[in-house]
């Protein structure tokens, strides 16, 4: 019998093992920065320059004034000296002037004949005291409202004032009923429209808004 061919076995691949490639380091700058620093060291030191100070004199007065040289005149005439003729005019026109004015005030001012200022004084509306004039017009003319109570006032209504807000708490506790619209009064008043909001009255003033609402509150 013949005997089989042999089996070829298939060749080997070598085995490659893992190599490191080792790179060349860079010393060059190293070795350069060394070096340097080495003559760094091996030289002298740098002379440290201190600042001198020098003192100067002052100049002196002369030699601080100079003097300019005269600038020539350029076709300007020559200022005529003042001999004092033409500050004298001056003075006496203007005395003349203010003597004008102040007679023509006095002709104005004085009154003429046979006027002694009777038709004057007749002309004139009586006099009347303010405490008589006031209360007529401000009851016409007073923006919150005719019978508005404020500071300075005194009279029964005032009183009564008082008392009402003696009626609300904490707004004029231990208050006086003397009549007299002062301070302390007043102050109580503009607590109340605060407190209560009440905005179409000034503050402090007892006008119609603030009544309203006083009344409404506290009663007599």
């Amino acid at each position: 019998m013949s005997t089989p061919p042999e089996q070829r076995q298939p060749p080997r691949r070598p085995v490659l093992e893992p190599t490191h490639v080792v790179r060349r380091r860079r010393t060059e700058a190293l070795a350069e920065l060394v070096r340097e620093f080495r003559e760094n060291e091996s030289r002298p030191p740098e002379p440290v320059h201190e600042p001198i100070v020098v003192h100067v004199e002052p100049p002196t007065a002369d030699e601080a004034t100079e003097e300019l040289p005269p600038v020539p005149s350029r076709g300007r005439r020559a200022r005529p000296a003042d001999d004092g003729l033409t500050l004298r005019r001056a003075a006496l026109v203007v005395g003349v002037t203010a003597a004008a004015l102040m007679g023509f005030g006095a002709a104005l001012l004085l009154p003429g004949p046979g006027n002694d200022g009777a038709a004057q004084r007749a002309a004139a509306p009586p006099h009347r005291s303010p405490a008589a004039v006031a209360p007529a017009e401000r009851q016409s003319t007073d923006p919150d409202g005719p019978g508005t109570l404020r500071e300075g006032d005194s009279g029964p209504e005032v009183t009564e004032l008082q008392q009402r807000l003696l009626r609300v708490p904490d707004i004029y506790d231990h208050g006086s009923t003397d009549g007299r619209y002062d301070a302390t009064l007043a102050a109580a008043v503009a607590r109340f429209q605060l407190w209560y909001g009440i905005r179409g009255d000034e503050t402090g003033v007892y006008g119609n808004d603030t009544r309203r609402d006083l009344e409404s509150r506290a009663t007599l």
